[in-house]
């Protein structure tokens, strides 16, 4: 199922209990985050998306936690369950991409062409509901949108739930990202996209090319599947527009800027254009992050507005990040599932992987393989290391295809149980996240990957490996069958 728009989506949730509106006063200053917080860190049947509806200084409702649970990230992205993504792109790679024993990277580049073959690319309407209100010149403020300051100590408020669109200076390429903006005032936000990302290659070569105003725009809003795609870690060349009309079953539509040469959502709620400098940088933050902690300040870009767009009766989205579990471990478990095929692509002996939400996506991820020769979880650990954004991940555990890596409290028991760690560990140097504080380093520190495979005599390991506990299936069968005879309560 698709969304035509935000306000679907809207009903979508409210008509499956998954939404509740708040009539009463609140403040976008702190008091919306602590709401937020403590739904999103409650029992998941009481974990639903919330719709304040009346904020003070705006007459925006201001939408946050709308993807921040499995259902509601699963009906964003058009299925029932998340699992059915990486089912679904499991076929679209086994009937597009080339076969056999052809080159893994010559395969995943033709990732682009295989969603093109569906017939899905983007399309450009004339009208859209999203410039049903056009502010231009002084008139192009930020007025009216109840941003939130979400933590005590952050530099100020944060637009955060964004569809950040740039083109390539050289190439042309699109690419949409999902970056936080600071507001300094009215007129001008920081730009924080970090130095791994795609909208901060644009703004390299813009710089190269000698470009002093970088076109970018940032939508608000719209289908559901769009807005997830920003946060999407697509391989270089690969529109993230694309991606989101394979997921919806139907074209994005675009619309042209009116102040810039850019095109946008036109089922958006709210666009915000202007221009980057690329010579000009301003401190931005402290930040409270999806870490746990205040990311400090640091220079990054400055986005100057240059036109604000927005439909008669628009609708807030944001986001609120902190110590996990979030909204934003739900959009990662997303992109977790929808992308196991393509690791699968280049590293086919992967069954599954799991980033938990106490790892915040960089710095643990479990990973099950079909061990088949000595050295092979090494091969698999330097391999993601690899691997686009993977190279940022500060742990790595490998453990046979017979664990769930799901169920994290197995997958610790078979990692710290399989392990030597004079012998089963790699540490080595490498990228880790801008955000990533532990490093001693910007951007550069140490990085782990353990074996905690079954070892093989090959490996080292001559004493025997021993064979794991399980009762007999007869006997199982016959507790279970004559569990309510023994008076005990119901259990497993």
């Amino acid at each position: 199922m698709s969304y035509k728009n935000l306000h679907e989506f809207v009903k979508r949730l409210e008509a499956g209990r998954e939404l509740y509106r708040i009539s009463a006063p609140v403040d976008p200053y702190l008091e919306i985050t602590e709401i937020t917080d403590r739904i999103s860190k409650g029992p998941l049947a009481q974990n639903k998306a919330l719709l304040f509806e009346d904020v003070k200084g705006s007459d925006m409702p201001v939408l946050i936690n709308a993807l921040g649970g499995p259902r509601r990230m699963a009906w964003a992205l058009g299925v029932e369950e998340l699992d059915e993504l990486n089912q679904n792109l499991a076929k679209l790679v086994d009937l597009k991409l080339p076969q056999g024993l052809g080159s893994a990277v010559g395969r995943a580049t033709d990732l682009a062409g295989a969603l093109r073959s569906v017939g899905l690319k983007p399309k450009v309407v004339k009208k859209a509901p999203v410039q049903e209100v056009v502010k231009t010149g002084e008139e192009a403020t930020l007025a009216g949108i109840p941003i939130l300051t979400c933590w005590p100590e952050d530099g100020g408020p944060y637009i955060t739930m964004t569809t950040v669109i740039s083109r390539d200076a050289v190439s042309g390429g699109r690419n949409v990202g999902m970056y936080r903006l600071q507001v300094y005032d009215e007129r001008t936000v920081g730009m924080h996209w970090q130095l791994h990302k795609g909208g901060a290659e644009h703004e390299r070569a813009a710089r190269e090319q000698g470009q002093d105003k970088m076109p970018v725009a940032i939508s608000l809003g719209g289908d559901p599947a769009v807005m997830w795609s920003g946060s999407a870690p697509l391989p270089p060349g690969i529109d993230e527009f694309l991606l989101a009309g394979w997921l919806r079953g139907k074209p994005v539509e675009l619309i042209p800027c009116v102040s810039q040469p850019l095109e946008v959502p036109a089922q958006a709620e709210i666009v915000i254009e202007g221009y980057v400098d690329p010579g000009e940088s301003r401190l931005e933050g402290p930040f409270g992050d999806h870490t746990g902690f205040y990311t400090p300040p640091d220079h990054y870009p400055v986005l100057h507005i240059t036109a604000v767009t927005q439909r008669k009766q628009p609708i807030y989205p944001t986001t609120v990040v902190g110590i996990p579990p979030m909204e934003d471990y739900w959009m990662g478990k997303a992109t977790e599932r929808l992308f196991l095929p393509l690791m699968k692509i280049f590293q086919g002996e992967i069954v599954d992987v799991n980033m938990p939400a106490e790892g915040v996506f960089h710095n643990l991820i479990f990973v099950s393989i079909k061990k088949r020769y000595p050295g092979h979880a090494r091969k698999v650990i330097n391999g993601l290391w690899g691997l686009g954004l993977m190279m940022l991940t500060k742990c790595i555990v490998i453990v046979d295809e017979g664990v769930d890596v799901q169920n994290t409290a197995e997958t610790y028991f078979h990692m710290f149980g399989n392990v030597d760690w004079s012998r089963d560990v790699i540490i080595q140097d490498g990228a880790v996240d801008a955000l990533d504080h532990g490093s001693h380093n910007f951007a550069f520190g140490g990085r782990m990957g353990i074996d905690a495979t079954r070892k093989l005599p090959e490996e080292g390991y001559t004493r025997g490996w021993p064979t794991p506990l399980k009762m007999s299936e007869s006997i199982r069968e016959r507790v279970t069958r004559r569990w309510s005879a023994y008076g005990l309560p119901n259990g497993p």
